[in-house]
């Protein structure tokens, strides 16, 4: 078990998969030190204390990580400055004699991954392996939750996925095994863990799973590569957004994320969600933003 001299740091606790990790320690008695950009955000839990940092504030970082044994690093929100940031953060805890960081990646991470920001994540994983501290790399492949908010006001799920199939994982199932791991990281020393779901699905599954889910048709239009960017140009972004948008779907088609782990039980000791099972969880019968996808 994590010593209660040393607080396990979290990051991101103000956001989706951070929140759950550090509500997660807080519920099984982990003393933590959220680590927020916007400390009026950070959640109110039993044995957790908050300090400011952003990942590219190296003197920041240092400090608010002083005493701290053990990391969990969110990757950094999408940006073009994402790398400079990582890079930052790593050295900075490295610096601050934190002895075990872990850190979330992504599933298919390369340098030429196909989805563009995987190759973000396969840079900060050669970093933090060449940091001198203990690492454990959890490859999420893409969260189940987000899918419901790739559905356009038309009903209409739309990307060049093709015929392509991907073994979406839950927050849920990712914030157990971050939680389980952070509470003894010697146990999992130089660990990478798959996290999927345990089915992959095909684009069409998804929206047959969501027409279900909704009571209302939900279909999957396979779109060109010059349709997907056009159709996404409704949103004003930078290139580099463009193409992570559609490279959403093309990593799909891809067959790259397809495969199946059973590190989600392994690590927790129960057999992650389907997509079917998440759905039925309680989601709204629309989701309250559509975002690109």
């Amino acid at each position: 078990m994590t010593s209660i001299e040393n607080p396990v740091a979290v990051t991101g606790a103000t956001g989706a998969l951070g929140g759950r990790v550090a509500r997660l320690l807080a519920d099984r008695g982990v003393r933590q030190r959220l680590l927020v950009r916007d400390p009026d955000r950070a959640p109110e839990l039993p044995g957790a204390e908050v300090a400011q940092v952003a990942y590219g504030d190296q003197e920041a970082t240092r400090a608010a990580l002083d005493g701290v044994k053990t990391l969990f690093m969110v990757s950094a929100k999408e940006s073009a400055t994402r790398r400079e940031e990582h890079r930052a953060f790593i050295a900075a805890a490295a610096a601050a004699g934190v002895e075990h960081i872990v850190y979330t990646s992504f599933m298919a991470a390369a340098p030429d991954a196909v989805f563009t920001h995987g190759r973000d994540h396969d840079e900060a994983e050669h970093l933090i392996k060449g940091s001198g501290m203990s690492w454990m790399l959890l490859r999420d492949n893409f969260y189940m939750d987000i899918v419901p908010h790739f559905v356009g006001e038309d009903d209409v799920l739309r990307g060049p996925a093709g015929d392509g199939r991907c073994s979406l994982v839950s927050r849920a199932d990712v914030a157990r095994v971050a939680a389980t791991v952070l509470e003894n990281p010697r146990a999992h020393a130089g660990r990478t863990y798959d996290l999927t779901g345990p089915e992959a699905l095909t684009m069409t599954e998804m929206a047959e799973a969501l027409t279900r889910a909704w009571g209302r048709p939900v279909r999957f239009h396979n779109e060109t590569i010059e349709e997907a960017y056009e159709s996404r140009r409704a949103w004003p972004a930078e290139q580099w957004e463009y193409d992570a948008w559609v490279s959403t779907y093309t990593a799909i088609a891809s067959g790259d994320l397809s495969g199946i782990s059973d590190d989600v039980q392994a690590v927790t000791g129960q057999a992650p969600m389907t997509f079917a099972q998440y759905l039925e969880g309680g989601l709204p019968r629309r989701p309250s933003v559509d975002a690109p996808g």
